[in-house]
């Protein structure tokens, strides 16, 4: 049953996908846009702490971290979302807004189709987002979770032409 954003929270499902989707590293690394990324994802436009060269962190404060962080992309979600969600459909869309940040999220084809009650062109321009071509499988994850409540961290080739055809 959907229900409004602001009564929904990342479930745990929702937060073991998303944390499977980032992949876990402990050292600082730039992402393929050249961002300062460490734990499950986290860069400083996610608020503190700030990622700098050579940072280290232990699993614990990586996962303490991406709680933060996931708290904050739901407030963003629940801000910006104006439409019910199923459960699954929400957790899809803060896993999208974690990867692509609030400011794009803010202003995507995606929200403005949700925002109008289109569920299934929201779901579609989630495929858009395409780049780097690395992205795509998790895109295609996202996009069974939303469409379905598969709770896919990555739908490779062959399976997404099982899916397709």
């Amino acid at each position: 049953m959907r229900e409004p954003p602001a009564k929904l929270r990342l479930s745990d499902e929702g937060y073991d996908v998303l944390a499977d989707r980032e992949g876990l590293e402990l050292t600082a690394y730039k992402d393929t846009q050249g961002v300062w990324t460490i734990g499950l994802g986290h860069t400083g436009a996610a608020g503190p702490p700030e990622v700098v060269e050579g940072m280290t962190i232990t699993e614990a404060e990586a996962q303490s971290i991406f709680r933060l962080d996931a708290t904050h992309f739901r407030e963003e979600c629940v801000g910006m979302v104006k439409t019910p969600l199923e459960q699954w459909e929400f957790d899809a869309t803060a896993s999208f807004i974690f990867n692509i940040g609030s400011t794009q999220f803010s202003t995507s084809t995606f929200l403005e189709r949700l925002n109008q009650g289109d569920y299934a062109g929201a779901a579609e321009a989630l495929l858009w987002w395409d780049k780097p071509p690395e992205i795509i499988p998790r895109r295609r994850g996202e996009y069974v979770q939303f469409t379905e409540g598969i709770y896919a961290a990555r739908v490779d080739d062959e399976a997404w032409g099982d899916m397709t055809t």
